[in-house]
């Protein structure tokens, strides 16, 4: 069985112990979050949500916090001598899921 779920402006496809990578959410090491189903599926039969499929939801326990690797933000104008260099590391929050609860 699998599930879309929506965190952080995406959409993840998951299904039961899968260890997923979000922008970051509110919760502690340990503690389990919820989350509504966009869409549930098994095999080749798929139930979609207008948004959300009535009943259905996702459960997952939360790894850690964390951070993404670093990226360079490098902005120039040529023939000016302007240069910016700026990196730049996002929140992330590991998921395990636990649980998928079809309606």
């Amino acid at each position: 069985m699998y599930a879309v779920i929506e965190t952080g402006g995406k959409q993840y496809r998951i299904a039961k112990d899968d260890v997923i990578s979000v922008e970051k959410l509110e919760a502690e090491a340990g503690k389990t979050v919820e989350f509504q189903a966009l869409a549930v599926g098994e095999g080749a039969s798929l139930t979609v949500g207008k948004p959300h499929v009535a009943g259905a939801r996702v459960v997952a326990e939360v790894v850690e916090q964390t951070r993404a690797p670093k990226i360079i933000v490098f902005k120039k104008q040529r023939r000016k001598n302007h240069r910016r260099k700026k990196g730049h590391r996002q929140h992330l929050t590991t998921l395990r899921i636990t649980e998928i609860v079809a309606a």
